[in-house]
């Protein structure tokens, strides 16, 4: 199986020996493990809401399939929701597609444009806020993507469209990949982009025929 990016979860590394590193952000492709539910306004794996602090925000993705709106954790993720917003307030995402989409698996976008160039990230990585966030990678979540380094998320993100809890921190899996919010509305895009054709472009898997555009992500408060 060819590679199409770098960022790939150890444990999907120590599972799928034939996934091997590229060159831009992604999430390990793997079998659903998963066992934990929802639950707040955003996925804790079993644990309660979220409590006061940061002013909630919410991020409108608009794609070429429709419109996902994402209800974004700051108060739990403060650093990963503030990178989000700084890429969505630059323009960063406008005209960027997804271009990794697996099947019972998740969608992922926000780093390549439509002939597959990878575009250079505006600010430095990020720390990794998985560990002690109580966010869980199950279904309708937004996630961070990374390479193996675990404080190297830039602006490349993830939608779960099933419980991917391997991808939580766990012995295996120390780091983890953050959650930094749940979809509130068009879970019913994620699907359609979720099940949209796919093939190999040069060293890219799972790259949608159709392209599915991001045509901008806006970042406000509700």
């Amino acid at each position: 199986m060819r590679s199409f990016a770098r960022f790939l979860p150890i444990i999907a590394l120590l599972s799928l020996g034939a996934l091997a590193c590229g060159s831009a952000d992604t999430t390990g492709a793997g079998a659903n493990t998963a066992t934990g539910g929802s639950g707040g306004s955003a996925a804790h794996g079993g644990t309660g809401g979220s409590g006061g602090g940061a002013q909630p925000l919410r991020a409108t993705i608009d794609t070429s399939e429709g419109i996902i709106v994402v209800d974004l954790e700051p108060t739990l993720t403060p650093v990963t929701v503030e990178n989000f917003k700084k890429y969505a307030d630059a323009q960063f995402y406008d005209g960027l597609v997804f271009h990794r989409v697996i099947v019972d698996f998740m969608i992922q976008g926000g780093g390549l444009s439509p002939d597959m160039t990878e575009k250079d990230p505006l600010f430095a990585p990020i720390v990794n806020e998985a560990v002690g966030s109580g966010l869980s990678n199950v279904a309708g979540t937004i996630a961070m993507a990374r390479t193996s380094a675990p404080n190297s998320a830039t602006s490349q993100f993830y939608i779960n469209t099933v419980d991917n809890t391997y991808l939580d921190p766990s012995t295996d899996n120390p780091a983890g990949y953050a959650v930094f919010g749940m979809v509130s509305t068009g879970m019913d895009v994620v699907e359609t982009i979720e099940n949209v054709p796919t093939h190999t472009v040069g060293a890219y898997d799972d790259v949608p025929v159709t392209t599915v555009l991001i045509n901008s992500i806006v970042v406000e408060p509700i």
